[in-house]
């Protein structure tokens, strides 16, 4: 217990500077997911708004993939990701294996499908509830897609901070296609295993501390906007 106590004290004089190493972790690591949530709310929102407005054969087979994928597991994603960059693959020429442009690849294939899913269901719910009044209305698609956004702005924003949550708390991934190159690929979730397997706790749980922290509060503002939007709409 000793231990632990000391390993707290010297984690957080840490959080507090006295590594410079520290904050590029967290900082390369914010940036990362960042990048990949934003690339993939580009695909996710578009693609779910197509299949939330389209009746199509096979579109209860398509939702049910999306919902399995969900649950899809990091490390799947990282081995599919490193075929992908490795000097056999398809993608081998460009040189992007243990990069962080790896990285932010797999986090975005990582999270498309999930928010993809929320993006939908989010749609379509509101869907049920303008599509009488716009079909009145004789809305074409172009502006039943601009009504459900801007009527979901709040709740999508919600999608897109849950996708950022989950890139930034995953591990298997971008330690398969980053390396966890110190000073170049490494991030929280990589640095907090090395660090672990190292015995150097007190970095461990000062990058885990961070680590909670932010997603703690990325889930705290989705909660808030979405209790916003209910009151908004209420």
């Amino acid at each position: 217990m000793g231990d632990l106590g000391a390993s707290v004290v010297v984690a957080a004089r840490l959080i507090g500077g006295a590594d410079p190493g520290l904050w590029p972790i967290v900082l390369l690591g914010l940036q990362v997911s960042a990048a990949a949530t934003a690339l993939a709310a580009l695909a996710a929102f578009p693609l779910a708004a197509w299949i939330a407005l389209t009746p199509f054969r096979g579109r209860g087979v398509v939702i049910a993939v999306l919902n399995a994928l969900m649950g899809l597991p990091s490390v799947v994603v990282g081995l599919f990701v490193y075929l992908l960059l490795s000097r056999a693959g398809p993608l081998g020429p460009m040189g992007l294996l243990f990069t962080p442009t790896a990285m932010v690849i797999a986090q975005t294939v990582l999270v498309l499908p999930l928010m993809t899913a929320l993006a939908r269901q989010t749609l379509e719910d509101a869907l049920s509830e303008f599509g009488p009044y716009l079909r009145s209305l004789r809305a074409g698609t172009g502006q039943t897609v601009a009504t459900l956004l801007a009527e979901t702005r709040f709740s999508l924003l919600t999608v897109l901070l849950a996708g950022f949550g989950r890139a930034a708390s995953e591990v298997g991934a971008v330690m398969i296609v980053g390396g966890n190159i110190d000073g170049f690929t490494r991030v929280m979730t990589t640095a907090i295993a090395l660090e672990t397997s190292k015995g150097d706790l007190a970095l461990a749980l000062g990058l885990g501390i961070v680590l909670v922290t932010t997603v703690l509060l990325v889930n705290a503002l989705a909660f808030g906007v979405r209790q916003y939007a209910l009151r908004r709409h209420g």
